[in-house]
C-alpha cells in the first residue's frame, strides 16, 4: 500500500501532486493509494474548516483509492506522541511507500533526523529546522524499524508554489475574508472537484467547522483550580490566568488568557481542545501507557522518564532548570529511587482540624500566589490550605503538575502529630 497522511483542509493542487506521485508508484507496484486522513481535530489541534466527509470525497475524486480515518489523537497528544502512533498504524496496515512534500532533499532530511534517531526522542524539534514535521516523520520511521524490522520508503517531492508556498491556511483565510465565497485567484490553487465540493458545503452551511464555545466558556468560567488541574495541558500558571481572566464570552478573550500564560499557538489550540472535550490527564496517561507497552512510544518519551526528569531537575542546585533539563535529555541520565509518594504538612485552623478526617481525598492546585495548595470537601464545607514541603519536593511536585499529562492523587492521613496529605504521582 502507498500512504499519504494529511489534513487535506481543503484538498489543493499541492495535495493532488502527492496523490499523482503515489499513482506513479502504484503503476509500478500495483499497490493501492491510501490517504490517512485526520478526523475530529487537525494535526495542529484545531477544528477543521471542512468536514471529514467532504475532505474524504475530495481525496477520492483527486485520485486516492481509499481513505482511512485517524481520530482520537489530536485533541489528546502532541505530534511527538501522535506521529509514532500514526506511523505504527501505517506500517501495521502494510504501507510500504510513503509520499510527502518538502523543500529539502531526502539526503538533508536524513542528515537532520540522525540526531533525533540517536537520542530516541522526538520532543522539542527546533522550529528553525526546515520542514521539521517531515524530519520528525522520517526519524520516527527509522526508530520503529527496531520494532517491526521494516519501515516505509519515503518519496519526497518539492512543495508546490505559486508565488510562494501553497497553504491550506491561506486558502481558508481567503475564503473567510471574502464573505464565504472562493476568490478567483484561490481557485487557481484548487482542483475543480474541490471547488465544486467546497461551494456545495458552503451553501449547506457546513463550512467553517467551529469549536463548541459554550462548553469551553462554561468550563473556563466555572471550574475550580482543582478541577482545571485535572484537565490535560493546563499548567498551574495557565490555570491561574484562566481564573484571573473570568468572565469569558468570546474566543479572543480565551486566546488572550493563554498568551498571558506564555503558551504558543500550537499548545494553546491543544489546551483549548482538551477543555472542549474535557480530556483528563488520566485519560492521556492511559493512552500513552498503552502505546508504551506496545513499543511505539520511544522509551525516552515515556511517562517514567518525564517523572525522572522532574526529580533530576529538582535535585540540581546552582544551575538553571533549563540547563539541567537539557543535560538530562542529551546525556540520557538514569535516575534511581524517584519518589512516587510524598507527604506534606497542612496549615489547618482549629475548626478545620475538627472537621477533617482520615481517608478524605482532595484536589491539588497552584494558588494565586504560586503556592501548592489542596482543597478538601467534608460535611458540605471546603478546606483550602497550602502544603508544607521541603523546597526540593516543592520543585519536583510543581514540575510534575506542569507536565501536561501526569495526574496526582491526594489523600488525607492521620499521624501522631496530626493530619498530613499523602500525594501519589501516577505513572500507570
Amino acid at each position: 500500500m502507498i500512504g499519504i497522511s494529511a489534513d487535506f483542509d481543503p484538498v489543493h493542487k499541492g495535495h493532488v501532486k502527492l496523490i499523482d506521485k503515489a499513482r506513479d508508484i502504484s503503476e509500478k507496484t500495483g499497490d493501492k493509494v491510501a490517504i490517512y486522513l485526520n478526523k475530529g481535530y487537525s494535526a495542529n489541534h484545531a477544528p477543521f474548516f471542512t468536514s471529514y466527509e467532504a475532505r474524504r470525497e475530495m481525496a477520492l475524486k483527486a485520485g486516492a483509492d481509499e481513505v482511512i480515518p485517524i481520530e482520537g489523537l489530536h485533541h489528546r497528544l502532541t505530534l511527538s506522541y501522535s506521529v509514532p502512533i500514526r506511523i505504527a498504524r501505517m506500517i501495521e496496515d502494510g504501507v510500504v511507500d510513503y509520499v510527502d512534500a518538502a523543500n529539502v532533499s531526502p539526503a538533508e532530511i536524513h542528515k537532520y533526523s540522525e540526531k533525533f534517531v540517536k537520542q530516541g526522542i522526538f520532543v522539542g524539534i527546533p522550529r528553525n529546522l526546515p520542514n521539521r514535521n517531515v524530519i520528525r516523520w522520517f526519524a520516527v520511521n527509522e526508530f520503529l524499524y527496531k520494532k517491526y524490522n521494516k519501515k516505509m520508503n519515503f518519496h519526497i517531492i518539492p512543495e508546490l508554489e505559486f508565488d510562494g508556498k501553497v497553504s491550506g491556511r491561506d486558502i481558508r483565510k481567503a475564503i473567510l475574508d471574502n464573505d464565504m465565497e472562493i476568490p478567483e485567484y484561490v481557485k487557481e490553487f484548487l482542483p475543480k472537484t474541490t471547488i465544486k465540493i467546497l461551494e456545495r458545503e458552503i451553501k449547506l452551511g457546513n463550512i467553517p467547522g467551529k469549536r463548541n464555545l459554550n462548553d469551553i466558556e462554561k468550563r473556563m468560567n466555572t471550574y475550580s483550580r482543582g478541577n482545571l488541574e485535572k484537565i490535560a495541558y493546563l499548567t498551574g500558571n495557565a490555570i491561574n490566568e484562566i481564573v484571573k481572566g473570568r468572565v469569558y464570552r468570546d474566543e479572543e478573550s480565551i486566546w488572550a488568557t493563554f498568551r498571558r500564560a506564555e503558551y504558543g499557538p500550537v499548545l494553546t489550540r491543544l489546551a483549548i481542545s482538551s477543555i472542549e472535550e474535557e480530556v483528563k490527564k488520566e485519560e492521556v496517561l492511559k493512552l500513552m501507557k498503552d502505546y508504551e507497552a506496545k513499543g511505539i512510544i520511544p522509551p525516552e518519551q515515556s511517562i517514567n522518564r518525564v517523572i525522572e526528569r522532574a526529580w533530576y531537575v529538582a535535585n540540581q542546585s546552582g544551575i538553571p532548570a533549563s540547563e539541567a533539563d537539557k543535560e538530562f535529555k542529551s546525556s540520557k541520565i538514569k535516575v534511581d529511587d524517584v519518589p512516587l509518594k510524598l507527604y506534606a504538612g497542612l496549615n489547618l485552623t482549629k475548626f478545620e482540624s475538627k472537621i477533617i478526617s482520615d481517608g478524605l481525598t482532595g484536589d491539588l492546585y497552584i494558588n494565586k500566589d504560586g503556592k501548592i495548595a489542596i482543597e478538601v470537601k467534608t460535611d458540605g464545607k471546603k478546606i483550602k490550605t497550602n502544603l508544607r514541603l521541603p523546597a526540593k519536593e516543592v520543585t519536583y511536585l510543581r514540575y510534575v503538575m506542569d507536565s501536561h499529562f501526569i495526574p496526582l492523587h491526594s489523600k488525607i492521613i492521620q499521624s501522631k502529630k496530626g493530619y498530613k496529605v499523602e500525594i501519589s504521582i501516577q505513572n500507570s
